[in-house]
Parts: structure tokens; sequence; C-alpha cells
């Protein structure tokens, strides 16, 4: 079943003079399966909404569901939801604590009661998942690359088999490798598990090529909720709400406004490859 947002309100500091309002009647179900990603300007509220996903914030207004249930009723088990809602920080350092690796991974597994022998297959399996190799299980994750701490942290949710994995920026900071690195393995989680992936972002581009669905915030309330050639078609408002297209639906549309026969709306370069091709041949 998907998680459903329904008409959520949060406010800081309520019934203060610093009182702000960071999401706005906020209504969104999100999908097992589907790469959903959140996008919007610095303060859009995008990461105040993860957040409620599993129960980290609640909200002034409105109820969030799992399962078809409130997270916020009184007998409602938040810390079987965050099993199953996982929560990868942007920064790593927030999530690694452990002496290495290997015993990193293993805390959600164990803390859910499971075996020993349950414990340590699960973060065997999620270190695999996510590329690390074995000569690093037993070193400190604070020895790691930048990528690498991100895979850790990473695997140290799937080693809990959540239904979601909630991503608040995955790549920042990373060079183009380790970027492509990092989504690479999340296409495969998700193909493989089935798992509902939620991504914040910054970067168009990596929206453009992964994302099923996105959602565009601004002033803490949804803009858009569409497919991204509906979305990057749209590519003037996204300008105005302090955002943009991936850059290669700006060539395409200065092409079409040149006179070539092509769809402007692609937003993959290898579809506006094939786009030009075809115009010129014809």
């Amino acid at each position: 079943m998907p998680i459903l947002v329904n008409h959520v309100t949060y406010k800081y500091n309520p019934d203060t003079a610093m009182e702000k309002t960071a999401l706005d009647d906020v209504s969104l179900e999100i999908k097992e399966g589907e790469i959903l990603a959140i996008i919007g300007h610095t303060g859009s509220g995008k990461s105040t909404l993860v957040q409620h996903l599993n129960g980290l914030m609640k909200a002034t207004e409105g109820g969030v569901y799992f399962d078809g249930e409130n997270i916020y009723s009184k007998d409602f088990s938040l810390k079987q939801l965050r099993s199953n809602v996982g929560l990868v920080f942007q920064y790593p350092e927030h999530q690694l604590f452990e002496a290495d690796v290997f015993s990193d991974v293993c805390f959600g597994p164990r803390n859910m009661g499971l075996e020993r022998k349950e414990v340590e297959m699960r973060a065997y399996t999620a270190l695999k998942q996510v590329g690390i190799e074995d000569e690093y299980f037993y070193q400190s994750p604070f020895d790691l690359s930048g990528g690498q701490k991100r895979r850790v942290a990473i695997a140290g949710v799937l080693a809990m088999k959540p239904r979601f994995l909630v991503l608040d920026e995955p790549t920042a900071g990373l060079d183009p490798k380790g970027r492509d690195d990092i989504f690479e393995k999340i296409v495969q989680i998700r193909e493989e598990t089935n798992t509902g992936i939620v991504l914040v972002s910054h970067s168009m581009e990596d929206v453009a090529n992964y994302a099923d669905r996105i959602v565009v915030m601004d002033h803490g309330k949804i803009v858009y909720n569409d497919v991204p050639s509906n979305v990057f078609k749209n590519y003037k408002h996204l300008e105005e709400i302090g955002l943009s297209a991936p850059q290669i639906s700006y060539a395409m549309h200065e092409l079409k406004d040149a006179g070539l026969d092509i769809n402007p709306d692609v937003y993959k370069v290898d579809d506006a490859v094939s786009q030009i091709l075809e115009a010129f041949r014809k």
C-alpha cells in the first residue's frame, strides 16, 4: 500500500513571533516500486516533508497514513514504521557511529530484535547491494570516501528491508562518477526489491534520468506532481520559482524555435540525439 500524506501543514515555532509555515496543506501519494523525486529551492519544504514520512516530525495539522493507518494514532508503532520507511540523511556522518562498517549496518536489523545470524546475513546482503567490498567491512566508516560513506548509510537502512527508501540529497558533494555510481545502485535496488524510492535532489539532470514522477515544491506547497516531461515543459515557471529544467531541455526549445522539426519537451540526452538525427534525416 502507498504512503498517504493527507492535508499536512507543519509550522515551526507555532503561536510565537517566530512562527513559520514550512508545509502548507500538502497532500501526496507515494507508491511502492516507483522513484519519486521531490525538488524545490532551499527552504521550499522538501526536507521537512520527507521527515514526516517516517514520523521524525509530526504534522501541526493533517495526517500521514501507512498501510491505511494514521501514524499519529496512539497505538501505532513508529518503530515498525521506521523499519519500513527508511530515511537516509543528506550527511551520512549523521547516521554512522559504530566502530566498523559491518557493525554499523548490523545496528538496524539488530534493533528489530532479529537473531544474530539473520542480522549478519542482512548486513552482508545490504553491503553487497550497494557495492561495498569485503575489505572495507571492518574499517571505520569515518575512514571511507564520501561516496562510500553514503553507500554504507544506505546499506544500514536496506538491512531492515524497508518498503520505502527516502534519500535526502544522496549525491551532494560527489563527483560525476560518484553520482552515477550511487544512482545505478538505487535503480538496481528498486528493480530487485520493488522498493519505493523517494529522492530529494537539486540536480535536474539526475531527476530527469531516474525519476518516474516529480513533485515540485515552493514555499511549502506542491506546485507540480507529474511525470518528468509534463513538469519540465513548464521550464519558464520553474525558473520563476528558483529552479530550472535539464540543460538539454533548453537546447531542444532553441532548436525548435530555430525551425527544426523536433519535440522540444524531450528531457533526456539520448532521446534528444534521436530526435535531432531523425529531424535531419527528413
